[in-house]
């Protein structure tokens, strides 16, 4: 069971990874967007007041997007740990309630063994008596 617990815990955290490395692709492809954008006003025959305007607006622009994707990468993070954290807790609740068992069933089977041995002892006294 323990072991099913930790091979759970490790595929989640592959899709953890997975997430992060797919929320680094994007964010990669928006820098390169936003560059290329700058590079492209730059370049373009345009009034130094404009250039700088549009300058300005692309960057509020990029920078309104990242800080829409870091919330959206921090919520989908915050819900997928809440989610295998209360998948986490119920699997050990399970497990401590079957090893509870477990050594009750042990606890009862030694208690009947103790019993039989101590029936066996008396008889055996008795005899040699």
């Amino acid at each position: 069971m323990c072991i099913g617990i930790y091979l759970q815990f490790c595929i989640e955290q592959q899709k953890i990874e997975t997430m992060n490395n797919n929320s680094n692709t994007f964010l990669g492809i928006l820098a390169g967007t936003a560059i290329g954008a700058t590079l492209g006003i730059l370049f373009a025959p345009d009034k130094g007041t404009n250039t700088r305007r549009k300058l300005v607006e692309e960057a509020q622009a990029t920078k309104d997007q990242l800080a829409r994707e870091a919330n959206n990468l921090q919520d989908r993070v915050a819900d997928v740990v809440s989610s295998k954290k209360e998948t986490l807790d119920s699997r050990v609740e399970s497990l401590v309630s079957d090893v509870s068992y477990k050594a009750d069933d042990v606890i009862s089977t030694l208690e009947k063994k103790l019993g039989e041995l101590k029936a066996r002892n008396k008889k055996l006294q008795k005899t040699s008596v």
